[in-house]
């Protein structure tokens, strides 16, 4: 993993995998994980995606191994969002392609609202544009962190998260003790602003084309509220039946093929 210093000095890290032809000039695609866990829940996403794109998979703060930020400064939205810019200013990229998982997805809308300049695309994958209207109970989620330990908690809720059936158990204690190595403090802070974000009114203003691929089991959020990302004006609207929340986990392959093709389908070099 590679670091840089955000804006406010908090040090954030990331990975690159460029495996375009050398004489090219690739264009950059960041890839934003959910909560909990980090950039390495991406992985399965780089053999398909980086033969054409530079690929950028950022820790997101309190996450992986990205600094925790002080106990006492607030966390919200929009420096996570400009965490994503202060990295494409730290990579000196002018304009990149956007895809995020659940809550990287909401901080990745964000980042076409505030910096449209920014964005080529946006690929959102699992992520309702924020929490406040969905399923989630912070004070409840977060009570149960504290009271059992993140990976008690998501041990609880694998059936929110996976069809137990379909994926191998050895992958799902890898995912456990991936995502148990995030900080129940951070988590304490991300969850609730996850869940008082709701952007629904703001996304006519995206102006970049968009994909959206959702779920249609997701105990999170409900089907109604995913269609709202209809109100992108630019979107391809995709619909994963019989899987539960984390499809950029269980059917990352799948996920990552889709989101290729739909950068070449809205390519515009030769």
């Amino acid at each position: 993993m590679r670091t840089f210093a955000a804006s406010d000095g908090l040090s954030l890290a990331y990975a690159i995998t460029d495996w375009t032809a050398p004489w090219r000039a690739p264009e950059t695609l960041v890839l934003l994980h959910a909560a909990m866990g980090s950039s390495r829940r991406l992985y399965a996403w780089v053999p398909h995606l980086a033969g054409e794109f530079r690929v950028v998979r950022p820790d997101l703060r309190g996450h992986g191994a990205s600094g925790v930020p002080p106990g006492g400064s607030p966390l919200t939205l929009e420096r996570l969002a400009r965490d994503v810019v202060d990295l494409l200013d730290h990579l000196g990229v002018d304009r990149a392609h956007l895809a995020g998982s659940s809550a990287g997805a909401i901080v990745a809308m964000k980042v076409a609202l505030d910096f449209p300049e920014r964005v080529g695309t946006l690929g959102i994958f699992a992520s309702t544009p924020g929490l406040k209207p969905s399923n989630v109970d912070a004070a409840a989620w977060v009570a149960r962190i504290q009271a059992k330990g993140l990976r008690g908690f998501l041990a609880d809720t694998l059936a929110d998260r996976f069809d137990l059936a379909q994926v191998p158990p050895d992958f799902v204690e890898w995912w456990l003790d991936e995502s148990a190595k995030t900080s129940p403090d951070v988590l304490a802070r991300f969850v609730p602003l996850m869940a008082s974000v709701d952007l629904t009114g703001a996304l006519g203003a995206i102006r970049c084309p968009a994909l959206a691929v959702v779920p249609d089991h997701d105990p999170i959020s409900s089907m109604a509220q995913y269609e709202t990302l209809r109100s992108i004006p630019d979107i391809e609207f995709v619909v994963y039946r019989g899987l539960p929340h984390n499809i950029t986990d269980a059917v990352p392959d799948r996920c990552a093929r889709e989101l290729a093709r739909f950068l070449r389908s809205r390519r515009t070099d030769p």
